[in-house]
């Protein structure tokens, strides 16, 4: 017998149940859980910069699909929109850079490992 607890099971066996909060279990109740999307000063910068200017409804759906990509273990994700792309973190729900469509057709993207398109 494994009498080895994990310390995670060990913070929930020293803490009274009502102070336990249970994970969603519906997909959709994660999602429903979406933080908003932060934008780093060097990628405010590039978005005034390069006039890149994104509606709320956009705005809204970036930060489902980080989710959404956060839950299938994306970390760094370059996001495509029809007129720019954004480098994102979903770690911290962070935009951390913005190029325009012009200068990102002729770029390589690194550090990321999922590409999200909208």
């Amino acid at each position: 017998m494994n009498n080895y607890i994990h310390p995670l099971q060990q913070h929930y066996q020293n803490q009274s149940p009502k102070q336990v909060k249970k994970p969603p279990t519906q997909f959709k109740d994660i999602l429903s859980q979406v933080d908003t999307v932060k934008i780093s000063k060097h990628a405010e910068m590039r978005l005034k910069e390069r006039k890149i200017d994104i509606n709320k409804d956009t705005w809204e759906e970036i930060g489902y699909k980080m989710n959404e990509a956060k839950l299938k273990g994306v970390t760094d994700a370059l996001i495509v929109l029809d007129d720019a792309a954004l480098v994102v973190s979903t770690k911290n729900n962070t935009v951390v850079t913005a190029l325009n469509n012009n200068e990102a057709t002729n770029k390589i993207f690194t550090n990321i490992n999922g590409t999200i398109l909208i």
